[in-house]
C-alpha cells in the first residue's frame, strides 16, 4: 500500500534530519536509505530530496561539505547541526502529538 503523498511531503524534512542524525550522508545515499527504510510505503526520486536539503541548509539545520568519495568523485555530504537536532526533537514531538490526536479522534485509544 502506498502512502498519501501529502503525508509523506509534510514529513520530508523530519525524515531527512532523522537519517542525518545517524550519520552524515550525500543526497543519493539519503534517498536510498529512506526508500529502504520505507519498505515500499513510498519511493523518493532525486528531485524530492535536493530542494529540501537546500532549505535545511539555508535554515541552519544542516551544513554541507564537499568530500572525495572512495571512487575519487566529489560528493556533497550533509551534516546535521545542533539546531537541526533540536528541530528534529521538536518536530518528532509535534508529529507524535498529532498522531495521538488522530488515534484519539478515530477512537483507537482510551485517552
Amino acid at each position: 500500500m502506498k502512502t498519501n503523498k501529502e503525508l509523506v511531503g509534510a514529513s520530508t524534512a523530519l525524515l531527512i534530519l532523522s537519517v542525518l542524525a545517524r550519520e552524515a550522508s550525500y543526497g543519493y545515499q539519503i534517498i536510498r536509505s529512506i526508500n529502504e527504510q520505507g519498505e515500499g510505503l513510498f519511493v523518493w526520486q532525486e528531485g524530492t530530496v535536493y530542494p529540501i536539503l537546500h532549505k535545511l541548509e539555508n535554515d541552519g539545520y544542516v551544513r554541507a561539505q564537499w568530500q572525495q568519495a572512495e571512487t575519487g568523485r566529489e560528493r556533497k555530504y550533509y551534516y546535521i547541526t545542533a539546531k537541526g537536532r533540536d528541530a528534529l526533537v521538536d518536530g518528532t514531538r509535534q508529529w507524535n502529538e498529532f498522531h495521538q490526536m488522530i488515534l484519539k479522534l478515530a477512537g483507537q485509544t482510551n485517552g
